[in-house]
């Protein structure tokens, strides 16, 4: 395989090839988030053909986003250890492949190998690396870049949700199935516009790297079958792995990634049970997949409009809050759905809910970035991406469960709100924890010596003194022991 040449830069250039990797990673969100939220349309169509309950049927749009997420760390690795477009290339394949032979299924078992798992699977390739590719390109102007790219959710679920409906009744579902995997391997396309790029923070990292690989090379030309050239590889695979994912060991992540399964349970049965829910209280198939475009519509908006007020200097240092905010009222939204019972009373909830939904998904890599660096984000959005895995898998085929026994939807909803509520609540006791013990430990400082002024780089406590004596007036920085603010 011919070497990938990178682009050189000091600092994220925040524009110039940067807007192409932002319309790349749009076009990917729209080919793997948009058409998994409208596989849902397939619902009815599936329920019907194969005769099976909610629960059964349900298990398809799930395996979809559960593979997607619990591969996601293998995405991150492909684009790491060779190139982020090989990984969207060979996914692209996967994913219409799959859709390709689903169109051939005989039985709801077929679609779970290959609508499920396969095309799950190509979607893993694309996703957090894409995700991952625009946080490199953008720093100051990181959220907004982040909002439009994850707007392509929005944008496509508005643009195909009537579009596959339409398909379904000209074509079947099969006819419907195999459109969409020519549709997806735009993905291939997508993945030839992220060129790769070396940040200055990177260099560090790299230069271990090639330490590593030439001691190993060393080896190799002493004895390649060596017991000690087997020790080298392990050495240096242990290390590359630590080094990637030592931010696992980060408290602030350990909450973000906690607080993300509850998130994830809540998130996934609205885009499945939406439409089935809103043609049992007797609205019409149309005007169901019209409910799936405003949601998408307003996603769109959510997307842009909160990555561009959380990039203003106002709301800059907020992000994290606004990010709790934004998952709470969608846990709010769902508990007032089981009392709308029309279309009049769907629509306003469908923009509610489309909106916040786009606010807090633009700023999942934004907050995850915050926490783990740069350098990380594509490691640290694979495991983030991975802790959706188990929710997106069980929750619709719970809430269906649900449905089946109660005969109601009402159960299901109310569990998914308390999840997003719960999710939203553990973030900002979090936060209100850390800053209470910033606070005490600044007034102990203060306590010890009235002259010492606190500060903190985020894990370790550092006092600095002036010493007024010195004509020169240097400071003296010495570390508080045994205070740690994580």
């Amino acid at each position: 395989m011919a070497k990938v040449n990178r682009v050189g830069s000091t600092s994220p250039p925040d524009g110039g090839w940067g807007w192409m990797i932002v319309a790349g990673c749009f076009l990917v969100t729209i080919c793997t988030r948009a058409v998994t939220r409208c596989i849902s349309i397939f619902f009815v169509e599936f329920q019907t053909y194969f005769t099976q309950d909610y629960a059964q049927t349900a298990w398809i749009h799930s395996i979809v986003d559960c593979v997607t997420m619990l591969c996601a760390p293998l995405g991150s690795v492909v684009s790491n250890h060779l190139s982020c477009q090989v990984g969207i290339m060979l996914g692209g394949l996967l994913a219409s492949t799959g859709f390709i032979l689903g169109s051939f299924a005989t039985s709801l078992k077929h679609l779970y190998l290959t609508l499920g798992v396969l095309t799950g699977l190509g979607f893993a390739l694309c996703y957090s690396p894409a995700i991952a590719m625009v946080g490199k390109y953008f720093s100051r102007r990181k959220a907004l870049a982040y909002g439009i790219a994850m707007s392509g959710s929005g944008i496509g679920t508005f643009i195909l949700a009537p579009v596959v409906q339409l398909l379904i009744e000209q074509f079947s579902w099969r006819g419907a199935l195999l459109i969409l995997g020519g549709f997806v391997l735009n993905l291939c396309v997508c993945g030839a516009l992220m060129r790769p790029i070396t940040l200055k923070e990177d260099h560090s990292s790299q230069e271990q790297n090639r330490v590593c690989r030439t001691q190993k090379e060393d080896c190799k030309r002493a004895s390649p079958y060596s017991p000690l050239t087997k020790e080298w590889a392990q050495t240096c695979l242990c290390c590359s792995l630590q080094q990637e994912y030592s931010f696992l060991l980060m408290p602030d992540f350990v909450v973000l990634a906690i607080s993300v399964l509850f998130m994830a349970y809540g998130c996934s049965p609205l885009f499945v049970y939406l439409v089935p829910y809103a043609l049992s209280v007797g609205v019409s198939h149309q005007q169901a997949a019209f409910l799936m475009s405003i949601l998408g519509v307003i996603d769109i908006i959510g997307n842009i409009t909160f990555g561009w007020l959380t990039d203003r200097r106002c709301l800059k240092n907020y992000r994290y809050v606004c990010y709790l905010f934004a998952v709470g009222l969608d846990g709010l939204c769902y508990l007032c759905l089981p009392m709308l019972r029309s279309l009049p009373l769907l629509v306003p909830f469908s923009c509610t809910f489309g909106y916040f939904d786009g606010a807090y998904v633009t700023l999942i890599p934004v907050v995850t970035a915050e926490i783990v660096g740069t350098t990380s984000l594509s490691s640290a959005l694979g495991v983030v991406y991975f802790l959706h895995a188990v929710p997106y898998l069980v929750s619709p085929p719970i809430a269906g469960w649900l449905v089946d026994t109660t005969g109601s939807y009402t159960a299901a909803f109310l569990l998914c709100g308390f999840s997003m509520i719960f999710s939203s609540v553990l973030l900002g006791f979090a936060r209100l924890v850390k800053r209470m013990k910033r606070t005490q430990l600044q007034f102990l400082a203060k306590e010890s010596d009235p002259k010492l002024q606190l500060w903190t780089n985020g894990s370790v406590a550092y006092s600095v003194a002036r010493e007024l004596d010195q004509k020169d007036g240097d400071s003296v920085a010495t570390v508080v022991p045994g205070y740690n603010l994580t």
